[in-house]
């Protein structure tokens, strides 16, 4: 801290002073004694500076209402939101998050060390703090066909950035373990950083190898077994709902009905939509969901504030007390918990402190390069044995590998039970397209397709028909990047992403808008009413999830590392 920001605090800790504000007669959660305690906060120079009676230049009465420091979300992609980083943060921090562990790997899997620039920069002005963990694996996996990759040489410049923290989710778990030169070289250049982990499945002896690489974190735990011996382990264990993969409610009723301590748990979204966001809240809602199943309101909002602050070596950042950035969340109520008020640095977030996005660079709007299409390239032949299927699971993002025969006479057609799923390369326009069948997705009447598809983001699509398959993937190319619905061989409607094939360009009333409009079609037309359509879709060319993925070289077997067409 500079000194004359220091001398200001000092002098109105000590009551030399009076303090830039204060918030009278608060009820404040400590999250280091874990009581409830009356007071009132003063405020200088954006710090904390003391709790108890003092005066302020200015004063706010919150007449009883409750204070918890601004929460954290430990893990998330601010691409996966689709709207411009700025208008995420400024929705979210109206829900009380103040703080983003952002992992800039989707933009980097598109455009390299641009993508992640991007990021540090739409977000340097935010009125939230935002940090960066360096994008890992750039490509996910040698099999992936993405934009770029990042090599150990191309992330160590970002070590001189403060707001970048560590490395992120290191997802091919099997190239820590098995000792890739490469995957060590970035391993060993954040030594005595936090390492973020993505490790979904591994057994007891590979995840004791994952931990002594050094990777501390996973958000990627859906049950309570399965996260305790993380915690057994020492990992650090983000507990997720997103739009698509929501795993809080079988871990955390796990921790009820075990009496587990949360010490060791934090909160976080990783791919949540704007529309969600709004809908349901941000971080609250995590912390909401965990109060009304059990867990006590201080200790989830220790999971919110001071754990992952910890977690992530945020020194001011976590706690109403003395010396801790004044980040502040003003409840209704620790059951719940609808913000009232948000600081940030002390100052009340509203219009005046939301940041206007920056203009994007025109290299990061034409992204979308789809190599020659051949309708060939989409037939799967039937009637010839078992064939492997992609068995979606409800409320996950983890599949199923499902044997079994194909309908149709001598070519598969699609039944209303059984989708088709392709996956076609849009990076070098090399004309590599995959094709699959898929199970519960249960899309009748055309086609659903996406340039969001993790992590190497290449055009997604599953239909019922060619026709509308082909159609979707050629709308995909023309609005460089996007959602959209096929039907009857007529687009129904499509959200334009031409932002690297992630982000849109407009407004968020415009982008929540289509995507209400898109995703109630989607479930007209079939797709489970409790699936989000198209974050589901996306996951399903991610070859580190088990069990099983279509990417754009064919259907792939995680646990068994191997194409099976």
């Amino acid at each position: 801290m500079k000194l004359d920001k220091y001398i200001g605090c000092s002098r109105a800790a000590r009551k030399l002073q009076k303090a830039d504000l204060v918030l009278k007669n608060a009820k404040i959660v400590n999250v280091f004694t874990d009581r409830v305690e009356p007071g009132s906060i003063a405020i200088t120079n954006g710090m904390i500076v003391g709790i108890g009676d003092f005066q302020g230049e200015k004063e706010i009465d919150l007449e009883g209402k409750y204070v918890t420091s601004g929460f954290i979300d430990a893990h998330l992609h601010l691409e996966s939101t689709m709207v411009n980083p700025q208008v995420l943060i400024s929705r979210a921090a109206m829900h009380g998050t103040t703080t983003f562990i952002v992992d800039p790997h989707e933009a980097a899997n598109v455009c390299g060390t641009d993508g992640i620039d991007y990021i540090l920069e739409q977000t340097k002005d935010s009125p939230a703090h935002v940090y960066v963990m360096m994008a890992s694996c750039v490509p996910a996996t040698g099999i992936d066909d993405n934009g770029f990759t990042l090599s150990a040489r191309e992330m160590e410049p970002y070590l001189k950035n403060r707001r970048v923290l560590g490395l992120g989710e290191v997802m091919d778990c099997m190239s820590v373990i098995n000792g890739d030169p490469a995957m060590n070289q970035k391993l060993e250049l954040f030594d005595g950083k936090v390492k973020d982990g993505h490790a979904p499945g591994l057994d007891d002896l590979q995840l004791a190898a994952y931990v002594i690489a050094g990777v501390t974190t996973d958000h990627e735990g859906s049950t309570y077994e399965y996260v305790m011996k993380e915690r057994a382990m020492g990992m650090t264990c983000h507990i997720r709902e997103g739009s698509a993969a929501r795993n809080l409610e079988m871990i955390v009723k796990g921790i009820v009905e075990n009496n587990m301590n949360t010490e060791g748990f934090c909160f976080c979204t990783d791919d949540k939509h704007i529309e969600d966001i709004t809908r349901e809240g941000d971080i609250d809602h995590n912390v909401r969901k965990a109060v009304s199943m059990g867990i006590s309101p201080i200790a989830a909002v220790k999971m919110a504030t001071i754990q992952p602050a910890r977690c992530y070596g945020l020194r001011r950042t976590g706690a109403v007390a003395p010396g801790y950035d004044a980040d502040l969340v003003v409840w209704d109520s620790l059951k719940d918990f609808n913000a009232q008020m948000v600081f940030y640095n002390g100052e009340l977030i509203d219009d005046r402190l939301r940041v206007r996005p920056k203009p994007c660079p025109a290299r990061l709007m034409d992204t979308v390069r789809l190599g020659p299409v051949d309708p060939q390239d989409l037939k799967i032949p039937a009637g010839q044995g078992d064939f492997p299927v992609i068995r979606m699971i409800p409320g996950q993002i983890l599949t199923e590998k499902v044997i079994m025969p194909l309908p149709g006479q001598g070519e598969f057609v699609p039944d209303g039970r059984l989708d088709k799923i392709a996956v076609f390369e849009r990076h070098k326009a090399t004309g590599k397209t995959g094709v699959g069948a898929v199970l519960g997705f249960g899309l009748r009447g055309g086609a659903i397709a996406s340039s969001v598809s993790h992590d190497s983001h290449n055009i997604i699509v599953i239909g019922d028909n060619d026709g509308d398959i082909l159609k979707a993937v050629h709308e995909i190319e023309r609005c460089h990047g996007g959602y959209t619905i096929v039907s009857g061989g007529q687009v129904y409607d499509t959200l334009e992403l031409p932002v690297m094939g992630l982000i849109s360009d407009k407004t968020y009333t415009y982008v929540n808008k289509k995507l209400k409009h898109l995703i109630a079609q989607a479930h007209r037309m079939g797709v489970p009413r409790d699936m989000d359509p198209f974050i589901t879709l996306s996951f399903m060319a991610l070859p580190v999830i088990p069990q099983i993925r279509c990417t754009c070289r064919g259907v792939y077997d995680v646990n068994e590392g191997k194409f099976l067409t």
